[in-house]
């Protein structure tokens, strides 16, 4: 079986890994020229640790992890009304089994772990997708046309492949009414491993030190409000960040005055991607590309490391029937996904509650051996 995989952020790679064990031939197709850098810290809590584990990847992961001792909370004017040396906002409580680390260090660990048994192409993106008898006809940006016998959309938020099969994706999408930015920065703050934050009805922002406090990651977030719509040059987007948090007091102005400088700097509005159906034909979809939870949630890293794991166990159960395996994939999966998505919708504004989280993070059973 030859599998076409469209994205090489998290869930592409960890799929792509269990597919090769389970004795499939996987091509792995990245529209970026490298894997991409920057963005924020991500988690890896309860079914999802299992799933590192399996993978042989567990040590590396914790050894990636953050090192935080604690938080500072601001109100909108810069005046401190909240401390905590027992949890921080990205992670949760710091006495956990959970993993919090840069999304981007876990994105590498997943490529170095499978580089050598799976096949990636990096700068190309597919560009159409035809279903024949013999399997499915793909035509590339850039590289030469291939069949394959399936084809795994894990391409993000706003999947290609989900374009191409199911169609625009507004039906799908559903805002959570909130714009954020993240961008990388020199650590001007001192931090030593602590976090801050400062919000006000309107706007906020969250700080923390990464690289061994040498770095800063910057999350700045706002209501969507009035903002404009449609797409925007990178300037452009500065320009309406900044609008929406200038009036805010601490250390926005010194942070406003990095992100003009930033080189990673992106911006994206926080959504849940909501599907009465991940499969079609010979086509399925998985990670955010299916059912992102958005970054409220915290838990898009774990459902796409579950996903992964999931969709690839149920083809290794039944490879010469992917509709049957797309089916169980989707029936296994709706009541983790659900539980998950919930999370960021639970008290919007803030976090859901430390019982909510330890609920959804485990509410699916691995199988206790894979194919």
């Amino acid at each position: 079986m030859k599998v076409l995989i469209s994205g090489a952020g998290v869930a592409g790679p960890a799929l792509a890994f269990w597919l090769n064990h389970a004795g499939f031939q996987v091509t792995l197709v990245e529209q970026a020229d490298h894997l991409r850098s920057g963005g924020q810290a991500v988690d890896i809590r309860g079914a999802a640790l299992e799933v590192v584990e399996r993978m042989g990847i567990g040590a590396k992961v914790a050894q990636a992890r953050t090192r935080m001792k604690g938080m500072t909370v601001f109100d909108g004017n810069g005046t401190e009304i909240h401390r905590s040396t027992s949890m921080v906002l990205t992670s949760g409580r710091l006495d956990s089994g959970d993993i919090e680390l840069l999304r981007e260090d876990l994105a590498r660990i997943l490529y170095e772990h499978t580089r050598d048994k799976v096949e990636y192409v990096f700068a190309d993106k597919i560009r159409a997708i035809d279903e024949q008898p013999d399997g499915m006809h793909v035509r590339f940006e850039r590289s030469a046309p291939r069949v394959f016998d399936l084809i795994i959309g894990a391409d993000g938020l706003h999947s290609n492949v989900r374009s191409l099969a199911f169609g625009p994706e507004e039906p799908y999408l559903t805002s959570l009414k909130m714009q954020i930015a993240i961008f990388s920065t020199d650590n001007f703050l001192g931090l030593d491993n602590w976090q801050i934050w400062l919000r006000d009805s309107q706007a906020g922002y969250g700080v923390y030190p990464v690289r061994n406090n040498r770095e800063l990651r910057v999350t700045l977030g706002f209501g969507e409000g009035d903002i404009e719509q449609g797409p925007l040059d990178i300037s452009s987007q500065k320009r309406r960040v900044a609008a929406r948090l200038s009036h805010l007091g601490g250390e926005t102005p010194r942070l406003l005055e990095a992100m003009w400088h930033a080189d990673d700097f992106y911006t994206e509005v926080a959504a849940q991607i909501q599907m009465p159906h991940w499969t079609k034909g010979r086509i399925a979809l998985v990670g955010d590309a299916a059912y992102c939870a958005s970054p409220l949630s915290g838990q898009g890293t774990s459902l796409a490391l579950v996903g992964a794991f999931v969709l690839a166990n149920e083809l290794a159960k039944q490879p010469m029937n992917y509709r049957e395996a797309f089916a169980r994939y989707e029936e296994r999966m709706r009541p983790f996904v659900k539980q998950n998505q919930a999370l960021a919708t639970e008290k919007p504004g803030e976090p859901a509650s430390a019982a909510s989280i330890d609920a959804a993070k485990s509410a699916i059973e691995l199988p206790a051996v894979f194919p």
